[in-house]
């Protein structure tokens, strides 16, 4: 009898537990994309890729790439997508298993996404682009370029380790049906975004609006959204290469934008990137991973070069 009540009591909780789940999922069905302008749709090996397009077609192209996390998607250019299409034409994709795209149960890996970022370099744009990247999306766009056409990387604390090597126990059990919905849904709440965001992203959250928490929300409650994080969290998206060596092969003119007070990737490491690999170093005071939704005029300035690199 004792076994049999345990055993109800835990059928019970698991069923509490996924009522829970499809009640949070059913609270997230409204999702718009953040980011203003035309949106398009970019077909990618199996995938609907959802990206959004502003400005004039005839001026020079610039393909935004937001990094990598739990809530990423192409709504973290927010402060800087709309003014900088007045002189250029922009183009901004959610990456495979993020945002507006398809998010399959796969087994997202650096490999994916390094071919992808070619592939959308080389079929979203013209020739020889203006590319602005960040963290580890940072890394693949500097593998990718070297076999794609690029103008000009503007690449924000690139990243190429999440720290702590692959661990195939976390991928699993975040991929589990309820469990790992659950403990995504722990990660995700708003609490727990506005932690993250204050930890690692903004210096200050002051700069941060309520309407990007509650995006951030909406899109981790979407249907398939915990299968790409599981694989980020767990070291499956961490390139094979040295972010410092993939730019040392390149020829193109690349900017590292860094953030003074980021303790997530720090400001030493960037040094020792822009040494290695060649490139010019650009800092920003009170600023952490998200220096272009802190600081986005002087970011601008960045990536229009009327800004002087660190000496």
């Amino acid at each position: 009898m004792k076994l049999r009540t345990a055993l109800l009591g835990a059928v019970g909780a698991v069923g509490a537990t996924a009522l829970a789940n499809r009640g949070l999922r059913s609270r997230a069905d409204e999702f718009e994309p953040f980011l203003g302008g035309e949106q398009g749709t970019y077909r990618w090996r199996g995938f609907d890729v959802g990206y959004t397009e502003m400005g004039d077609p005839e001026d020079p192209d610039v393909l935004l790439l937001h990094g990598i996390n739990a809530a990423a998607s192409s709504h973290e250019f927010h402060r800087i997508a709309e003014p900088l299409s007045e002189d250029h034409h922009v183009i901004a994709p959610d990456l495979p298993g993020f945002g507006h795209s398809d998010r399959p149960p796969l087994l997202y890996s650096a490999s994916l996404y390094e071919t992808f970022v070619a592939d959308a370099i080389a079929e979203l744009t013209d020739e020889e682009p203006l590319v602005v990247a960040s963290s580890l999306t940072g890394a693949y766009t500097a593998i990718a370029a070297r076999e794609v056409g690029v103008g000009r990387l503007v690449l924000v604390c690139p990243s190429d380790s999440t720290g702590g090597g692959r661990r195939v126990w976390l991928r699993g059990l975040l991929r589990t049906p309820v469990l790992g919905e659950t403990v995504f849904n722990l990660t995700a709440s708003k609490g727990a975004i506005r932690y993250f965001n204050a930890d690692h992203g903004y210096y200050s959250t002051d700069t941060l609006p309520e309407e990007v928490v509650e995006y951030e929300w909406q899109t981790t409650h979407q249907p398939g959204a915990r299968f790409a994080p599981a694989s980020f969290v767990a070291g499956f998206l961490d390139p094979e290469e040295a972010v410092e060596d993939a730019l040392a092969a390149l020829d193109s003119p690349v900017t590292l934008v860094w953030g003074r007070n980021s303790e997530r990737s720090p400001l030493g490491e960037g040094r020792a990137i822009a040494e290695v690999g060649d490139t010019d170093l650009v800092v920003f005071d009170r600023a952490k991973l998200l220096p272009h939704a802190e600081h986005p005029d002087a970011f601008l300035e960045v990536v229009r070069g009327e800004v002087a690199p660190e000496a």
